[in-house]
């Protein structure tokens, strides 16, 4: 009797324990990301490293719609760490508007003090570097390595981490807080080559932002829906 034919891909546990665990999800989702990703001004190559950090602290908790006009006029005012570092703190919150959470804005303005005073004004590119500025955590750090400068790091935002829940774990929603597991998790994901870790990074975290989303996911547009394994599994209900 012949074996049954295996789908191109397997089951989602045959991608993740028979071969790199990565590897069937890599092409596809950052082909899509190719084609559909979204013109960002910090995702341009004229933003540079201060650009994308600018970014990263204004996207936390606000979305992107609220955040594009106010980093527009941020970057004319302040297009180098310098020219930020400069000025009084109160400015860079008076500046920040109506984006909420305006601790942020204090944070980095700490930022660009550290990086004029220790760093020549240049945003560092290295990881443990970027991690030792005030105010950026883990997620940033990772985020600025990898956008900025093309590094691999495991970039976990909550989009990113949906997916991973949803396409490899399959559950409906990650943890609260981001886990051990999950860390591990995305770690294992990496493609090995550092230009397509961080393309990888981008593309995954889009997939969550426009189509694996919080509600009325559109699996019938994403890339990796044959493989995810909550879709695989009648997408079962979350149960926290």
């Amino acid at each position: 009797m012949t074996a049954p034919t295996k789908p191109p891909y397997g089951t989602a546990a045959d991608s993740v324990s028979e071969r790199a665990p990565g590897e069937p999800l890599h092409s596809p989702v950052i082909d899509w990301f190719d084609e559909h990703a979204r013109d960002l001004p910090w995702r341009r190559p004229e933003a540079g490293a201060w650009g994308v950090m600018v970014s990263e602290f204004m996207l936390q908790q606000t979305p992107v719609n609220r955040v594009l006009p106010v980093y527009e006029q941020w970057m004319a005012r302040w297009p180098r760490p310098a020219d930020l570092a400069a000025e009084a703190p109160g400015e860079a919150v008076r500046a920040w508007g109506r984006l909420g959470y305006p601790r942020r804005a204090l944070r980095l303005h700490g930022a660009a003090v550290a990086i004029t005073e220790r760093h020549g004004g240049d945003v560092p590119s290295e990881h443990a570097q970027l991690l030792a500025l005030p105010g950026i955590g883990e997620y940033t750090a990772a985020a600025v390595a990898s956008f900025a400068y093309g590094q691999r790091h495991a970039v976990l935002d909550t989009n990113v981490r949906r997916v991973f829940a949803r396409a490899v774990s399959g559950t409906q929603y990650p943890p609260n807080a981001t886990t051990a597991a999950e860390r591990r998790l995305a770690r294992a994901l990496l493609p090995e080559d550092a230009a397509t870790a961080a393309r990888w990074a981008a593309a995954s975290m889009e997939l969550g932002a426009l189509v694996c989303t919080a509600k009325n996911e559109a699996c019938h547009r994403c890339p990796i829906a044959a493989q995810c394994a909550w879709r695989l599994a009648g997408k079962p209900a979350h149960d926290g």
